[in-house]
């Protein structure tokens, strides 16, 4: 009898090889949406009672699926991951989100289509998320509906299925979903992706419209710094004057 040894299953998950393109610095890291979706999440917990608090996760190009596997071609690499109350050690630990781990899945998850990843996006992995699962899938082209199914998709998990995010268009080149994972609308506008707050009504801020808005504040307060010094020499002007008059009037 010969005596078959099986593979013990992996502990981790392999590190993922990197994207060939450019949609994600373009898209999510330069315009830093989610370090601004983190801050934006981590406000709405604060207002929370302490006891109802959650803990916030989001990052990107993490492997998720129900347990580790050392084949690449079966794991999903969304490109915005958002969970709440995980603990990251363990996804540190698996280097990527164990689902059984947790004992939950992600919240959401978000794909930006690339010439070579679209198609797989709303079909390959708008089925795994789903059976993963995640509560919402959410999809972007900046190629305007070439490389995906449409310019901006979502989708929300009823059952064991999804069911398409109603999308308004709000202009020509303008159009949103209302996310409720993230109690924000995300945007599709000229082919960027933006989140809009309602509550606030204004955009999340970029890193750009942040040091843009800082410019504009110094500007602001050095020409009004500028207005108050020749307001002063005005007055210290016409305080002279009339000292100089008093001065004749006494001879």
């Amino acid at each position: 009898m010969v005596t078959q040894t099986v593979a013990a299953p992996p502990t981790r998950f392999p590190d993922v090889p990197p994207r060939e393109d450019m949609q994600n610095s373009r898209q999510l890291f330069l315009p830093a949406l989610m370090s601004a979706a983190q801050v934006h999440l981590e406000k709405l917990e604060r207002r929370k009672p302490p006891t109802e608090r959650r803990s916030v996760f989001v990052m990107s190009e993490i492997p998720v699926r129900p347990l580790p596997t050392a084949d690449v071609s079966r794991i999903f690499v969304p490109d915005m991951t958002v969970a709440f109350n995980v603990d990251e050690a363990v996804i540190e630990r698996d280097n990527g989100y164990a689902i059984e781990h947790h004992g939950k899945p992600p919240s959401l998850a978000l794909e930006v289509a690339s010439p070579t990843t679209g198609r797989n996006d709303y079909t390959t992995k708008r089925d795994g998320y789903a059976r993963f699962g995640i509560s919402e899938y959410w999809r972007t082209d900046p190629s305007g509906g070439v490389w995906h199914d449409a310019e901006l998709a979502g989708d929300r998990l009823q059952g064991s299925e999804y069911v398409p995010i109603p999308i308004e268009r709000m202009g020509e080149n303008e159009l949103r979903g209302f996310s409720d994972v993230l109690q924000l609308y995300v945007c599709w506008e000229d082919g960027n992706l933006r989140f809009y707050d309602p509550d606030e009504d204004a955009y999340l801020l970029t890193y750009r419209e942040q040091d843009e808005g800082r410019l504009t504040a110094e500007a602001q307060a050095r020409t009004a710094e500028a207005e108050r010094d020749e307001e002063r020499r005005a007055a210290q002007a016409r305080i002279r004057h009339l000292e100089e008059q008093i001065r004749q009037l006494r001879g």
